[in-house]
């Protein structure tokens, strides 16, 4: 069992929750629909809903937001960022956007043509559908290793070169406008991405003049996993690492919820002048002018001293820490959960689980729904519901290699019982698994279903 480490800080706010009763939860996700998007927060007990803009910002960045300038144009809390940005990530542009989504539209926007493919090792879902939205394809190219739950492979994150080559080799790079990589890999399990990997991907790319651009939600959560696992690495700091890590790519999408710790806002960086033109003609169309892009003042004053946090070795240490105990006492309980543990969550193989729900019955969300049933916690389906699509050229149903239950853990805010609770919860479903059954649609958009989709029991 991993050791679970003292917290390196101190409560000082708290924020009542509250568990409702048996009954009152069934009520609440029939009214839901039984999509937990839908469900209100004040009837969640646990939400690992998202770890995206749901942490808890520390008395610096509070401090900083009472020093936010709110002047439309060239506010000092864009200079402020600014500095943070080019200090830690080393591109010559970026734009403040409000969130990592934004960022993707913009880039997709510049880029994307219709008929275009776009690589990674595997592409989220707000970075799948806004190149769907502007009629490219996003295509994942990971290694294989990452669809075995069970494999302990240190870097499951890592792109497949061989298929990245012959994919460019295949397709032409006329019609590749940009190449990607996330890190981590939240598609398939938080898992991290090798500096080894990172470099062989750059290189491919740069050898076909194909710009790379790093999806960073979760950039420092990944160089900790390098310093950890990596030969060569153990000397260096996060930020060192980080440096180097951009010092690959052309530039880069960031939802800053994540690693900066922040409630909102996010950042599209990269090097080129002409795109950098672009994307701030884009932006003030879509999003605010290029020194606040959405966001107010002291919201980007937050970002700036969250940058900095979320380098911190001594909060990675205890971040990782808490995702993988949580992970070894779901493991206790009979559930497989993806190995080794991730960054910001742990993801439960739903399919082993449930192996009587077949995909097009949605085994990810039966799951999803009967943790909140048990324990009025929230987590995400990762499978059919969100990926799944009809091929656009025979319009066969394609369905993802995972089914998934992510349990997303919120930055700084539970305590070690709260994680017990969700693992003694996800016991006793176990030991009703086989009467668990799977769900049909009642209602889905056709892109990004799993936000407002709406299902029935079958």
């Amino acid at each position: 069992m991993p050791t679970y480490p003292p917290e390196p800080f101190r409560i000082k706010v708290t924020e009542p929750i509250r568990l409702i009763p048996p009954a009152e939860r069934e009520a609440k996700l029939k009214e839901a629909g039984y999509n937990l998007f839908a469900v209100k927060a004040e009837d969640i007990f646990i939400d690992l809903l998202t770890d995206s803009g749901t942490g808890a910002m520390s008395q610096d960045q509070w401090a900083a937001v009472m020093r936010g300038d709110e002047s439309y144009a060239g506010a000092r809390s864009f200079h402020r960022l600014k500095a943070a940005v080019e200090d830690i990530f080393g591109f010559k542009y970026f734009v403040p956007t409000h969130q990592g989504r934004a960022a993707e539209n913009i880039l997709s926007a510049c880029l994307v043509k219709p008929g275009q493919y776009v690589p990674s090792n595997m592409h989220f879902d707000t970075t799948d559908a806004n190149i769907r939205a502007r009629g490219g394809r996003p295509t994942n190219l990971i290694i294989d290793e990452a669809f075995d739950p069970a494999n302990p492979h240190p870097f499951k994150g890592n792109m497949d070169i061989a298929k990245l080559k012959a994919f460019i080799e295949k397709t032409g790079v006329d019609k590749i406008p940009f190449g990607m990589v996330t890190v981590t890999n939240n598609a398939g399990g938080g898992q991290p991405v090798s500096m080894e990997n990172l470099k062989a991907v750059a290189d491919v790319y740069h050898s076909y003049k194909i710009p790379f651009f790093i999806d960073a939600a979760r950039y420092a959560e990944n160089c900790f996993f390098i310093k950890q696992r990596e030969p060569g690495y153990e000397s260096k700091s996060v930020k060192e690492i980080a440096r180097e890590m951009f010092s690959l790519a052309d530039g880069m999408t960031m939802s800053a919820k994540k690693d900066a710790i922040v409630n909102i806002g996010g950042l599209l960086c990269m090097n080129d002048d002409k795109l950098f033109e672009n994307v701030k003609n884009e932006l003030i169309l879509r999003e605010g002018f290029p020194t606040y892009g959405g966001l107010a003042g002291r919201d980007l004053d937050a970002i700036a001293v969250g940058l900095y946090e979320g380098l911190d070795e001594s909060y990675l240490e205890y971040r990782l820490a808490q995702t993988a105990y949580l992970s070894a006492r779901i493991n206790e309980a009979g559930i497989p959960t993806i190995q080794p543990a991730g960054g910001h969550a742990v993801y439960l193989d739903a399919r082993a689980v449930l192996p009587h729900i077949p995909q097009s019955e949605f085994p990810g969300q039966a799951l999803a729904v009967e943790l909140y049933r048990e324990g009025a916690i929230r987590g995400v389906e990762i499978g059919s519901v969100m990926f799944a699509y009809p091929d656009p050229d025979s319009g066969k149903m394609i369905y993802p290699k995972l089914e998934l239950l992510r349990l997303a853990i919120p930055r700084r805010t539970y305590t070690r019982s709260h994680m017990d609770y969700v693992a003694d919860a996800l016991a006793k479903i176990k030991s009703r698994a086989s009467s668990i059954r799977g769900f049909k649609f009642t209602y889905a958009p056709e892109l990004l279903r799993h936000f407002t989709a709406r299902f029935e029991p079958l």
